[in-house]
């Protein structure tokens, strides 16, 4: 098991604690222990694979498994597009190659500045690190829009990421909202299940069949190098559409399944309206609406925008140079979100941390180089 004790180190400081166990902190902890550095993941589940075991049963990776590996252990091939069992078991089984020094459960409850160190403040106790990487994501941040109304329904109400499959919606007349991958892979799992309505903003964006993760990472980095060379802007992936035609979603989109209405105007206490008297009776709704960072134990630092991002310059936080954020969507990397992404910016955020801590020795030779075996 690389799973450790959850009790924090009385007195240590190490050279950088990681926060999130998933698969950005996990990319962060190969490049750590290829550097040599002493580092700790907390990771605030009680099994390994980060937010993968909680995602609906149906959800598929973009990409084939030859291209949706973290760096150094391919994941092992799949017929078709791999499931959520499949990343977590990778995941599970990359932390245990590389014997990663993760310690669960552990919740990150605050982050403070010290003048000589990051104090990381936990449920099992204080840690202190020259550096922090904060790998915590978004799924654990789901974002709920306040739509007129949405008190009054008494129907259920859930978002995606409580959705797990479509059982529970037997027989049921559920309505779907959102534009985007959850909200298209949701409505095909639902065929067959529950009489389903789908809304959007805007008519959903279908990619071309033969477009998934793999091409969408090239375009967002390619995009992300045109902006810094100060081309004009592509729009990147947006530019080319929102919905990744994996094969459920071929199937059901083929099947006529996939037809959205335009989005309500207000939430009833049987359903949904349309500001043209339109009224739809539904038991269930499903918000699809998508996520935001999950920053909350980064609140004591200060350094959110009006956006709720933090100013980075790549990874690296602008206003707290010892803070380093990691799969957060593409403010912090393109595709930084996806297995491959996070993998290809962990590498760079390690070469960061390595010059930040090789600068601060060279200037205080009191500070001495240590690691997490005693070295």
């Amino acid at each position: 098991m690389t799973s450790q004790s959850a009790t924090a180190d009385s007195g240590g400081l190490l050279d950088v604690v990681v926060v999130g166990g998933g698969q950005a902190g996990l990319a962060a902890g190969f490049y750590l222990r290829r550097a040599g550095l002493g580092f700790e993941i907390l990771d605030a589940q009680e099994v390994p694979g980060g937010a993968w075991p909680h995602m609906w049963e149906s959800l598929r990776l973009f990409s084939p498994a030859q291209h949706s590996s973290l760096p150094g252990r391919p994941m092992p091939r799949v017929e078709g597009y791999p499931g959520k069992r499949h990343v977590a078991r990778y995941l599970a089984s990359y932390e245990e190659r590389y014997d990663l020094p993760v310690r669960r459960p552990v919740r990150v409850e605050a982050v403070r500045a010290e003048p000589d160190a990051l104090r990381v403040e936990t449920d099992r106790g204080m840690w202190r690190a020259r550096c922090v990487v904060s790998a915590t994501g978004t799924w654990w941040q789901p974002y709920l829009p306040h739509h007129p109304g949405r008190a009054a329904f008494r129907g259920r109400q859930l978002h995606a990421a409580r959705y797990r499959h479509p059982e529970p919606f037997g027989g049921l007349r559920v309505v779907v909202v959102g534009g985007g991958n959850s909200a298209a892979q949701i409505v095909a799992d639902l065929a067959g299940h529950a009489d389903t309505t789908w809304v959007t903003r805007r008519p959903p964006r279908f990619l071309p069949d033969d477009v998934d993760g793999r091409a969408l990472f090239e375009v967002a980095t390619r995009r992300r190098q045109a902006l810094l060379s100060g081309e004009v802007d592509t729009g990147g992936v947006g530019g080319l559409g929102d919905i990744v035609v994996v094969p459920p979603v071929r199937a059901a989109r083929d099947r006529g399944l996939l037809a959205a209405r335009p989005l309500f105007s207000r939430l009833t206490a049987e359903g949904v309206a349309w500001d043209d008297g339109t009224r739809l009776a539904c038991d269930a709704i499903i918000w699809c609406t998508g996520f935001r960072p999950a920053l909350r134990h980064l609140t004591p630092l200060g350094l959110r925008e009006g956006d709720g991002t933090i100013a980075v310059n790549g990874t690296q936080s602008v206003a707290e140079p010892r803070l380093f954020l990691l799969g957060y969507g593409d403010w912090t990397g393109p595709g930084s979100a996806t297995l491959i992404g996070a993998g290809r910016d962990a590498r760079g955020t390690v070469a960061a941390i390595t010059r930040l801590l090789s600068s601060t020795r060279s200037a205080d030779p009191r500070i001495s180089h240590h690691t997490t075996d005693g070295r």
